[in-house]
């Protein structure tokens, strides 16, 4: 039986770089913390030792794995612990060699206590495994779990579930593949956003929905807004000038505004040839991803390295398309591309160690594409053609992060995932659905198919393609 997966669960708010490799481990340590109150084993731990495995240890420093892993054993979270907060708690623990565990107990503890391994568990390519010891340095509590993408964490022995186990016969309109929701829309003469909505209802009630849809917005304009007023260089060695600075300040023109909001209106008011569309779109695309490298506050997109792409597209339909967009607008964007990035999770992945590139940057394309061809007054048909036409030109896109940074090539790819789901949401809109070829459940059946046979090393693991023929040496 298919599990629901609300949109909170595929637009979370967090810290960069990765939502696989710094989010997820985070909740993984918290979890494990968790479970050892549950079992009254808390107060008897003296010493933790943590294995990182494939993946998370592969490109673990670059996603800074073992720090997300350090800040959730000291019980911070990641989606309100006050960014200045991240290097000062992490210095600490380097410094003084203990940890202030889940900040009610100081343990000794040194960095190394996180081990990277080469080693792959069988489940899934991000496996890491925490042990407890007392203090006869007996090993009391082993727990393993995996992160499986976009931040969500699963524990050895419950593969099955997931992070919202919440029964899908609870809800009006079970969705599990996109032709039900389609069938659900023309049945009921609801647009994908109002069917998302009504399922959202059955979990908490109308004006908490909407407030939580204005924070999700809030924090990706807040992310936009840093990223194009902050330069400099990216930390993590590759060397990378922030890029958004520079163009936005040619892009805005000496425009004057003293918030976020007048932003908006100042950015209204420039030039919308289009060449200076596609530099704005690309401009706020990288603006999300170079704070995500920076630790910043991102909303996870599907997943942390996709960031930018759905943020920009709807940047785009607020200063291009619609001056007198509403929050209502925003809210029915994000409820739709919620519900597409879901149902690619629950049939193929949204996880890069598994499925390469396509499934972060393909599926948030096809996320945002669907929620524009809404925008624009599209029918449901064609929101899905719009997603379909998103990911297959996204269809084997290989996970290389160079130096096994969120960096290179990821931060252009989001200004790409962009430029194309506003391109496929035009095409699909003069698109008659039962035109369409392609499916959108047969392009996320390909796109699984094609994880499943892409090589392991194109795979974050960064041991084939540009990782290996673009090395740090030449950075």
């Amino acid at each position: 039986m298919s599990q629901f997966i609300s949109v909170f669960d595929m637009l979370k708010i967090g810290v960069g770089p990765s939502s696989s490799h710094t989010l997820g481990p985070w909740r993984a340590a918290q979890q494990w913390i968790k479970k050892l109150k549950e079992t009254n084993s808390f107060d008897n731990i003296t010493s933790i030792k943590v294995d990182l495995y494939g993946s998370l240890s592969l490109t673990g420093k670059g996603h800074a794995t073992d720090l997300a892993v350090l800040l959730g054993l000291s019980g911070t979270d990641p989606e309100y612990i006050p960014i200045e907060d991240i290097d000062t708690t992490i210095q600490q623990i380097k410094e003084n060699h203990t940890l202030h565990f889940n900040a009610e107990r100081e343990l000794n503890f040194h960095t190394d206590n996180v081990v990277f391994n080469r080693d792959f568990l069988p489940f899934h390519s991000n496996g890491l495994t925490f042990r407890g010891f007392n203090t006869n340095q007996e090993e009391i509590s082993t727990e393993t779990y995996y992160s499986i993408g976009g931040g969500f964490v699963i524990q050895e022995g419950t593969e099955g579930n997931s992070t919202s186990e919440i029964n899908k016969q609870n809800f009006p309109f079970p969705i599990n593949r996109a032709t039900e929701l389609e069938v659900y829309c023309k049945e009921h003469n609801k647009s994908i956003s109002e069917i998302v909505f009504e399922n959202e209802l059955a979990i908490q009630p109308n004006d908490k929905i909407n407030s939580e849809l204005d924070r999700v917005w809030d924090t990706m304009l807040e992310c936009m807004y840093i990223g194009c007023h902050t330069e400099g260089i990216l930390p993590g060695g590759l060397n990378v000038k922030r890029r958004a600075f520079e163009t936005h300040k040619k892009l805005i023109k000496g425009a004057t505004y003293n918030s976020k909001e007048e932003w908006i209106t100042a950015i209204r008011g420039t030039e919308v040839k289009f060449r200076e569309i596609l530099k704005w779109v690309s401009c706020l695309a990288l603006s999300v991803n170079e704070v995500n490298a920076a630790l910043g506050r991102v909303v996870t997109a599907p997943t942390n390295g996709s960031a930018g792409v759905i943020p920009a597209v709807l940047m785009y339909y607020m200063v291009i398309e619609n001056h007198n967009a509403t929050s209502e607008h925003i809210r029915k964007f994000l409820l739709v591309a919620g519900e597409i990035g879901s149902i690619f999770k629950k049939n193929a992945t949204i996880s890069a160690a598994m499925g390469g590139c396509q499934a972060e940057i393909g599926v948030s394309s096809a996320m945002a594409a669907a929620a524009l061809t809404e925008l624009l007054g599209g029918t449901p048909g064609q929101c899905l053609v719009a997603a379909e036409i998103a990911m297959e030109h996204h269809l084997g896109l290989t996970c290389d992060p160079i130096g096994g940074l969120v960096q290179v090539p990821c931060i252009e790819r989001n200004a790409m995932g962009a430029i194309k789901a506003i391109n496929a949401a035009e095409l699909a809109l003069e698109t008659n659905p039962e035109d369409s070829k392609v499916p959108l459940d047969k392009v996320i059946d390909t796109m699984w198919e094609t994880a499943k046979d892409m090589n392991r090393n194109y795979k974050e693991t960064s041991e084939g393609g540009l990782a290996i023929t673009v090395g740090l040496a030449d950075c």
